[in-house]
């Protein structure tokens, strides 16, 4: 029942999340004419080699105009945000539903392990897409942005990612990454399985052997403050496993990495 209450709402948000886009775009498109009397009027004043009071007047009221319609249009786009992330949140909490059920269905057959190769092409969908954290003139990144690490008594979700440190088979201690599934108030305690199927193995550990991982991407040009610095030492995953290395940072990153689009025939 949870299930399909799910799906409707996702049905209704992308709804909602459509008539934004569009209204998005007929934000864009109205200001474009005020936009182009901006540049033309700059364009006479070059011409006649002065600034009159005419100009003057003229440009505070367009650029005036401008800044309203960008601000209209900035909203649409922070709406627009909210209902993804709402959508996302909603497909996360269906995806443990179902995990929950399939652990606890004993008429279905057992699933199948997810192989080595899709995991990882998931984990590295799932770091492209991390949201970029937009925030308003003035605002701080939150904790869990970037390089800003979670508050002293902040407790990671069900599903939430993280870097557990549990003891291997060799009795070595290492760093996962593994997935929240329960926390106890009681014990302060997580329980967390291991992202990797195929040493699947459930682990009850104390906070401090629990990093949660970041919610949103740092942007370079707006906060770089929320930036791993260079020579800072992190944990950072083997390539095409899910344990965690130390390492040092050589170069931050500079820009935003855009999601490679797909291409469509």
């Amino acid at each position: 029942m949870a299930l399909v209450s799910a799906d409707s709402r996702i049905a209704e948000l992308l709804t909602e999340l459509h008539q934004l886009i569009k209204q998005t775009q007929e934000e864009r498109s109205r200001s474009e004419h005020n936009l182009v009397n901006i540049q033309k009027t700059h364009e006479r004043m070059q011409t006649e080699n002065k600034i009159s009071p005419y100009y003057r007047t003229k440009l505070r009221g367009l650029y005036t105009t401008a800044k309203a319609d960008a601000e209209a249009e900035c909203n649409i786009l922070r709406k627009a945000l909210d209902k993804i992330a709402e959508i996302k949140s909603l497909l996360e909490e269906r995806r443990i539903a179902a995990k929950i059920a399939g652990l606890y269905n004993d008429s279905e057959p057992p699933r199948k392990t997810m192989r080595r190769g899709v995991l990882m092409t998931l984990l590295q969908q799932s770091a492209m897409t991390l949201p970029l954290w937009i925030g308003k003139p003035g605002d701080k990144p939150p904790p869990l942005c970037g390089a800003i690490p979670a508050s002293g008594d902040y407790v990671a979700k069900p599903g939430d990612k993280v870097a557990a440190r549990v003891k291997a088979v060799d009795g070595d201690e290492q760093w996962i990454l593994a997935e929240v599934v329960s926390y106890s108030h009681a014990t302060n305690k997580y329980e967390v399985d291991d992202i990797d199927e195929e040493g699947k193995e459930r682990h009850t550990l104390s906070r401090r052997r629990i990093i949660p991982l970041p919610q949103w991407k740092a942007n370079p040009e707006t906060d770089p403050e929320a930036l791993f610095q260079k020579e800072q030492l992190v944990l950072a995953l083997y390539p095409q496993t899910t344990c965690f290395y130390r390492a040092l940072i050589h170069t931050p990153p500079q820009r935003v990495r855009q999601p490679p689009q797909e291409s469509h025939p």
